[in-house]
């Protein structure tokens, strides 16, 4: 095992040299890495090095961090801090790099992309591949290559003629020309000597370069100024009638700096309004209630079947306007309900093959939950689901319609993206709103769109280099990418939603928030402050002043509120729910009756209450108070529940604080008097009534032509229609006609509640292996290292070439191991599977009977028995 005093010579090497708490960090920021644990910390290292396993670790890098990396992809390979610093600090050694620089080193080297000593820095290679320049891809520093590689294909005479261009003295061949050539260009003193020679128009054409893209094109007859530069080797030829600035010449101009601009230190998120937090905790009660009542509504509108499923899956764009107009919300709002329903198991699709969407069963038992645990339940399933309402409406790649409800919303980085935008708004003081545009700057520097600022080679007219230099935006990291990256989008969608579900009100975060991020401790009995208003109440607007006392909230210290485990996650939804609770509107019992034939429930009404009304009258208006309206057809379908009049005179008394309004009774009577009158059977279908003159002016009226009726009997009337249309066609004539069943009996029909066989929620897609908990971890480091023990310890006896298994006889082998039990030696065994699948183990041998050996397996970690027959051989560790 490699010592301190020993340089690693591999990253296998430095990561012997690491303890188990910085393996557990390794692998925590890496959690592809153990999936499955590697055998020893060499297969850990190769697996490190992988090109997906190191793309992956470059996404999640901050921009300083990934400005490190892409600082030593253009250094030397091993390269010191000191030129690390130098490329980074530039020659005027800014003092919040050289303060930040450590840190970002420290990053890198955790997760394995960068190894070795301070004096000997190296990017993984795969690292170093992705991120130097090539004229393939350009690098994001936007510097070409060095002059050794720009001139590795160039004739040694055409060398010698640049060096003596340059001032310089000829050398015998051209390893050292172009070591002299570089010597000059990385001198400050003589370039700069070199380049006061230079004509005005060569140091424009530098000037455009410097930044990137580094190449250019000229013509096969150059201008005087860009010929003074080819001929000194400030511009080298890579192909015919390219060029390109060489990195040594680049990193003269620019100071010594590999980036255009640096960002050491993220930006701050900025307070764009303060409030106090009652206010907001209240606005984001309201909203909450807000939410629940918009859920219900949706899956009430579809409680006898939604709308049908396309065949490619999904609700069509007409179903969906159906659905905003019915919410009265515009379609991406619909959008976003309609998926959070889904996320939270409420709503699926039945699997008929009339295949529609309805609700589950676990919609019912949603609904017998106290309000606070039904919100809870949304804002988890908002909080960790992967699918994304904001695409609906969008393309995918193959340009087809992304549609709600169908394929193609998954986007793995929604979830974690939730977290940190409320993780950021969990860092400003209580009662603060963030401006988004500070939000997105931060997740930005967080994790940057890798090479979007990077430089692309360019063409230009003939004699010029067409290469210029790029605006402020240039260079890895350098400004604000654009709006349409993924991850700002959804830190965009994440902000309007947080708002829409209650986490958030007036744009800040709310103490239900944040206990729903597990920032907030709370105990069984703690909740809001008695004396806060609740959602129902008039809201007490406008910031905090002087003299406001603000309550104290007791949370834990803002963190970067990672996602939590499924049951952390519950923990955290639960606080959540009893914070919560006290600030949502209490169930009411009552209504107040108008004489205008409405009904004004001033607040949340208890569920039998509220259901009653939903058959009774007809909602007119929503809002703090929601007005209901009592038509002929809504106290008509009352009566079709088989609920009499002597039963809705009963209700309204009993529910209402005011008097029963005599047009409402008057109404109630009147559809009553005349409801059944009519009976409709089915003969095809037919009318009776003990009314033959009721009869009379069926017949006798011209929109009953359609249902082409006859008479059979005074009292009877046979139609060619169904009942169902002859019930709607006498209706729709003024008639309170009821379906009779075949024995005679009035037909009693309620609204059927159509729901889907059982449904689960559906599963987030995960971003990648998710990381590891500590037991994971432990168990893993302790199979790697005793995996690395095996194939490094010497052993005692001689070890098989190419790594292949000890081969010993039976005897030996049963010899060894009992040998091993008296003594205590630990072995290295091979041993082959009942599926035929070799491995390396180290055991300590406990006991052998039976043809079988009782051991303790470092490798596993446990005490196992194997059959002596399938161990292929046995070797003694070395003692030391």
């Amino acid at each position: 095992m490699s010592t301190p005093a020993t340089p690693p010579r591999s990253l296998a090497e430095a990561l012997r040299t690491r303890d188990d708490a910085s393996l557990a960090a390794l692998l925590r920021s890496r959690p592809d890495l153990i999936t499955p644990v590697p055998t020893d910390l060499t297969q850990l290292a190769t697996r490190a090095g992988t090109r997906g396993s190191v793309v992956r670790a470059l996404e999640r890098l901050d921009r300083f961090a990934l400005q490190t990396a892409e600082a030593l992809a253009v250094a030397s390979d091993p390269a010191s801090y000191d030129e690390l610093l130098a490329l980074m600090a530039g020659d005027r050694r800014d003092p919040a790099v050289v303060h930040a620089l450590p840190r970002a080193l420290a990053a890198l080297r955790e997760q394995a992309l960068v190894w070795g000593a301070d004096d000997r820095l190296r990017l993984v290679r795969t690292a170093r591949e992705l991120l130097a320049p090539s004229p393939q891809h350009p690098s994001p520093t936007g510097l070409g290559p060095t002059v050794a590689e720009a001139t590795a294909g160039m004739s040694p005479g055409r060398v010698q003629e640049i060096v003596t261009a340059a001032g310089l003295p000829s050398t015998h061949d051209p390893v050292s020309a172009v070591a002299s050539l570089t010597k000059l260009f990385t001198a400050r003193r003589r370039m700069k000597t070199l380049l006061a020679g230079a004509p005005e128009e060569s140091l424009e054409v530098l000037n455009r370069l410097v930044w990137g893209p580094p190449y250019g094109q000229v013509t096969a007859d150059p201008a005087p100024w860009l010929r003074w530069l080819i001929d000194r080797g400030l511009l080298l030829p890579t192909a015919p009638g390219t060029v390109v600035l060489p990195r040594e010449v680049a990193l003269h101009l620019r100071a010594g700096r590999a980036h255009r601009e640096v960002e050491p230190v993220a930006p701050a998120v900025e307070a764009k309004a303060t409030h106090r937090p009652q206010v907001v905790d209240t606005t984001a009660a309201g909203q909450a209630y807000t939410a629940l009542a918009t859920v219900e509504e949706l899956l009430k509108d579809w409680d006898e079947g939604g709308p049908a499923v396309m065949r490619a899956g999904g609700l069509s764009v007409r179903d969906l306007k159906r659905t905003a107009v019915a919410l009265d919300v515009a379609e991406p709002v619909a959008a976003f309900w309609v998926e959070l329903a889904y996320a939270a198991g409420l709503l699926a699709s039945d699997g008929e093959a009339d295949e529609r969407y309805a609700a589950t069963p676990a919609y019912d038992e949603w609904l017998d939950q106290p309000a606070a645990q039904r919100w809870a339940r949304l804002a988890e399933a908002w909080l960790t689901a992967t699918r994304t309402s904001g695409l609906v409406g969008g393309r995918d790649a193959k340009e087809r319609t992304l549609s709600a409800l169908g394929p193609g919303l998954d986007r793995s980085a929604a979830p974690e993206v939730r977290h940190r935008v409320l993780g950021l708004l969990a860092g400003l003081p209580e009662g603060a709103s963030p401006s988004a545009e500070s939000v997105l700057a931060r997740l930005r520097w967080e994790r940057p769109v890798r090479g979007a600022g990077g430089g692309q080679r360019s063409t230009g007219g003939a004699g010029s280099a067409a290469g210029s230099a790029e605006g402020p935006g240039s260079g890895a990291g350098a400004g604000a990418q654009g709006d349409d990256d993924l991850r700002s989008r959804l830190a965009r969608w994440t902000l309007g939603e947080a708002e829409m579900l209650g986490v958030t009100g007036r744009g800040a975060l709310s103490r239900q928030g944040r206990a729903l991020l597990g920032l907030e401790s709370v105990g069984a009995g703690d909740g809001a402050d008695p004396s806060a208003p609740s959602a129902s109440s008039p809201d007490p607007s406008g910031p905090s002043g002087p003299g406001d006392k603000l309550p104290v909230h007791h949370h834990r210290p803002p963190t970067h509120a990672d996602p939590l485990s499924p049951a952390e996650q519950a923990t955290a939804s639960a606080a959540a729910a009893r914070i919560l609770a006290p600030l949502l509107p209490e169930p009411l019992d009552h209504v107040l009756l108008q004489a205008d034939l409405t009904a004004v429930a001033p607040g949340p009404l208890e569920r039998p209450l509220a259901d009653m009304l939903d058959v009774l009258a007809d909602v007119e208006s929503k809002g703090g108070a929601t007005v209901y309206r009592f038509t002929p057809g809504s106290v008509r379908r009352a009566l079709d529940a088989g609920r009499s009049a002597s039963d809705l005179h009963d209700f309204l008394t009993a529910h209402s604080r005011t008097p029963v309004p005599q047009p409402l009774a008057y109404l109630i009577d009147d559809v009553a008097r005349r409801h059944g009158h009519l009976r409709i059977g089915a003969a095809s279908a037919y009318v009776r009534c003990d009314d033959d003159a009721v009869l009379s002016e069926i017949l006798a009226d011209k929109r009953s032509a359609g249902l082409r009726l006859r008479r059979l009997a005074p009292t009877v009337l046979a139609a060619q229609a169904d009942p169902a249309a002859l019930l709607d066609g006498l209706r729709a004539m003024g008639f309170a006609p009821a379906a009779e069943s075949a024995e005679g009996d009035v037909v009693i029909t309620r609204a059927h509640a159509r729901r889907t066989p059982p449904r689960t929620a559906p599963d987030p897609v995960p971003d990648g292996p998710p990381t590891p908990d500590t037991t994971l971890l432990s168990a893993a480091i302790r199979a790697i290292r005793a995996g690395d023990r095996a194939s490094t310890t010497p052993l005692k006896t001689t070890t098989p070439p190419n790594g292949e298994l000890p081969r010993t006889s039976s005897a030996e082998t049963l010899a060894t191991v009992q040998a091993a039990v008296l003594t205590g030696t630990t072995l290295w065994i091979g041993y082959v599977n009942a599926e035929g699948a070799a491995s390396q183990r180290v055991i300590a041998p406990i006991r052998v009977e039976g043809g079988f050996v009782t051991a303790y397996d470092h490798t596993a970690d446990e005490v196992r028995t194997y059959p002596l027959h399938r161990v292929t051989g046995v070797a003694e560790l070395a003692e030391d």
